[in-house]
């Protein structure tokens, strides 16, 4: 059997193609897995009050709301965090969902939980969501903005 260049240059680019969508597809995976790896290392630092993990994920440029409204830089956004007269008593992500675009991604959660600040304690539930930019490798946090439910 013979084939001719042009059905031969066909059967590549098909194959080429298939392979570059299996690649992307997986490329996507792996990229939408570092940014759930991103959101759980800002739950863990939010509850641990952990100011230096807190400073390295967010940018410069950040724009962080809160469900009330107020709106925090990064400087404001660190000191709030890890201020010592607040306590988080417990801190859950649900509803997690994290999509790739580019070097940029969108993540959306459900934040619940308990804080205590000054002897009183304070139910959470808010709805999330998170922009993030890939630099260097790294999810760091542009923007967060907090929606109430």
């Amino acid at each position: 059997m013979t084939l001719s260049r042009r059905r031969l240059a066909a059967a590549t680019a098909m194959l080429c193609g298939t392979a570059l969508a299996a690649s992307n597809a997986a490329s996507a995976a792996t990229d939408e897995a570092s940014v759930a790896n991103a959101v759980e290392a800002y739950r863990k630092a939010i509850f641990t009050r952990d100011k230096a993990a807190l400073e390295a994920m967010v940018l410069p440029q950040l724009s962080y709301g809160h469900s009330s409204g107020k709106v925090q830089n990064r400087q404001e956004f660190v000191a709030g965090a890890t201020d010592p007269k607040t306590t988080q008593k417990s801190l859950e992500f649900s509803n997690t969902w994290n999509s790739v675009v580019g070097d940029n991604a969108i993540s959306r959660f459900i934040w619940t939980g308990e804080s205590e600040s000054e002897g009183k304690a304070t139910q959470i539930r808010i709805g999330v969501m998170i922009v993030w930019k890939n630099q260097g490798g790294a999810w760091k946090m542009l923007a967060r903005q907090a929606y109430k439910l």
